[in-house]
């Protein structure tokens, strides 16, 4: 039986069992604390539907081992705000009525938010860049697009 592994998540110092260390982030945050901003997408670390930061970084959680992220701070999409109070990307989103199934919208705000941090006024085409390899089958990349955009000017 492995040890506990301990990190912060959203702000909270959590404890996931060690049993299996190379357990999928994802598995962690989804099974053990109920968190269901990321999702499993294809678990290949692919299309993004999984991503969440970790020390600030936008990572695929579905191919990064739990054992990975030991003393690290993670934030999912629950982390970045509340539904009275959403952050800024999540705000722009729902303005732009950017959801349409909405699977790949954790990602995608995850993913925006880690290029925010690091580029301040993007044109459209660093947007577009920076969400390449995000995947979205129904078709709102514009409204996407449109939402960074628009946190991106509220910031």
């Amino acid at each position: 039986m492995g040890q506990s592994i301990h990190l912060s998540v959203n702000g909270h110092t959590v404890e996931i069992s060690g049993e299996d260390p190379d357990m999928p982030l994802l598995y962690a945050l989804r099974d053990e604390l109920h968190l269901h901003g990321p999702r499993f997408g294809c678990g290949l670390g692919q299309c993004g539907a999984c991503t969440v930061h970790i020390d600030g970084e936008a990572v695929r959680s579905c191919v990064t081992p739990v054992s990975d992220v030991s003393g690290k701070k993670v934030v999912t999409l629950e982390g970045l705000g509340s539904p009275e109070h959403p952050h800024p990307i999540q705000k722009a989103f729902i303005e732009e009525q950017a959801v349409q199934c909405g699977y790949c919208i954790n990602g995608m705000i995850m993913q925006a938010k880690a290029f925010l941090d690091k580029k301040k006024k993007p044109t459209e085409d660093d947007i577009r860049q920076a969400l390449a390899n995000n995947l979205c089958r129904c078709g709102t990349h514009q409204r996407i697009v449109r939402a960074v955009h628009r946190a991106a000017m509220a910031v």
